[in-house]
């Protein structure tokens, strides 16, 4: 067993080593307070678990399956690829595992508004379709370049009865969305619920989210077992932006020391990480530094005084300027390695799963898929687990209008 007990995390503070914490001004601090003491009240309330366990099988969809790569296997000739299918997650992603979750914290908080914010679309689409679930009113604030980039989930959250917003302060990306609903929260925090959609954020955010998202990981190991006749994955592989898809399977494998864990992060348009250019890439664990940012202390693309820089990746979802703080925890330790896949690297895998195994992927899982790739043809005879984390309907316009390879 190792010794990373990811029961032991965070403390009551919400830190995870010298990760964490809540770092808002007094009014804010205690409405997330209030938060957490609610949680840690329901985690492990026998209606709360079994209302989530019906919405997970009857709206959901879940368990999601593990597909076997074998087209891709055989390319590579080295080990053997496994896919864990949250692109079949209803709503195309993860990201509804923390949505619906939250939601009904929120019902049961006596909230009636969501605020949140999205980069690739995926956080604000699931949680519209929380919202619509439960009857709540649902705003999302977007940046414009995002907005355009992933127009059809733009639709997708519209259609649902979502108001979507278009910050075009900034640079319009997601770090300009998530200032932009954060003060849209702080003027409706009695009515109103702030999902933040990944393990990032003051606590207890990263603890909600990973709890959330670990039926990712309880059902991998679960289904793996089955798959391999009593075998673990070699290695597990997942993308890595603010780190809720990474969070939720590691969760499954964090305590078995023998199995390897990688994280790809968005080297964006760097070809290597001999040289930091700023606004060139989203690499958090290549180039972050220490830093308190958005109400909470972890690994950052900052400057020397703590404020973010411009952060930029192919996929939007990773195009963030840090990642939780468990997941700097574990950068720490050792526990996780984090490798840099760049935009050329993510688009080739992109028309790769496509072609050789009928499955679009996100290119947020793009980078997954090109970070396992690199790694099988060093290791025949073992397996690889990929967290898939989302499909690539929201991309296919995007990358066919600006990185089209498709035969004419």
């Amino acid at each position: 067993m190792s010794k990373y007990n990811i029961n032991n995390y965070p403390d009551k503070k919400g830190f995870f080593g010298q990760y964490g914490g809540c770092f808002l001004p007094p009014k804010m601090e205690k409405e997330f307070k209030k938060l957490d003491e609610f949680y840690q009240n329901i985690k492990n309330d026998a209606e709360f678990i079994n209302e989530l366990k019906y919405i997970r099988k009857h709206y959901q969809g879940r368990p999601t399956p593990i597909t076997f790569a074998r087209n891709l296997t055989e390319k590579y000739k080295g080990a053997a690829i496994y896919l864990k299918r949250e692109d079949l997650n209803h709503t195309g992603a993860h990201k509804l595992n923390h949505a619906m979750a939250y939601a009904l914290v929120a019902k049961k908080m006596g909230k009636t508004k969501i605020i949140a914010d999205t980069g690739a679309g995926q956080h604000g689409v699931a949680m519209a379709a929380a919202a619509a679930y439960f009857g709540m009113e649902c705003v999302i604030y977007m940046g414009e370049v995002d907005a355009k980039k992933e127009s059809p989930n733009v639709d997708r959250m519209r259609l649902m009865g979502t108001k979507v917003v278009v910050v075009k302060d900034g640079h319009g990306k997601l770090i300009d969305a998530a200032n932009a609903s954060f003060a849209a929260y702080e003027k409706e925090v009695d009515k109103a619920f702030y999902p933040i959609g990944s393990v990032v954020g003051p606590a207890p955010i990263p603890q909600m989210v990973r709890d959330f998202q670990s039926i990712v990981g309880r059902e991998a190991r679960e289904q793996f077992l089955e798959i391999t006749d009593g075998k673990l994955p070699n290695k597990v592989i997942v993308c890595v932006g603010g780190g809720s898809n990474a969070m939720g399977i590691f969760s499954g494998f964090l305590a078995d020391d023998d199995i390897e864990i990688y994280a790809a992060e968005a080297l964006g348009r760097l070809k290597n990480t001999k040289k930091n250019i700023v606004g060139e890439h989203a690499a958090t664990a290549t180039f972050g530094r220490k830093a308190i940012m958005s109400g909470f202390n972890s690994l950052a693309l900052a400057d020397k005084d703590g404020n973010p820089e411009p952060a930029y990746s192919v996929a939007s979802g990773l195009d963030y300027p840090g990642f939780g703080p468990e997941q700097a925890f574990l950068k720490e330790i050792g526990r996780v390695k984090f490798e840099a896949i760049n935009d050329d690297e993510a688009i080739s895998a992109f028309y790769e799963l496509s072609k050789l195994e009928g499955i679009i992927p996100a290119l947020e899982s793009a980078h997954a898929v090109a970070l396992a790739t690199k790694i099988a043809p060093k290791y025949p005879g073992q397996t690889i687990l990929v967290n898939l984390s989302g499909r690539g309907d929201k991309d296919i316009d995007f990358i066919l209008n600006n990185y089209n390879k498709l035969e004419k």
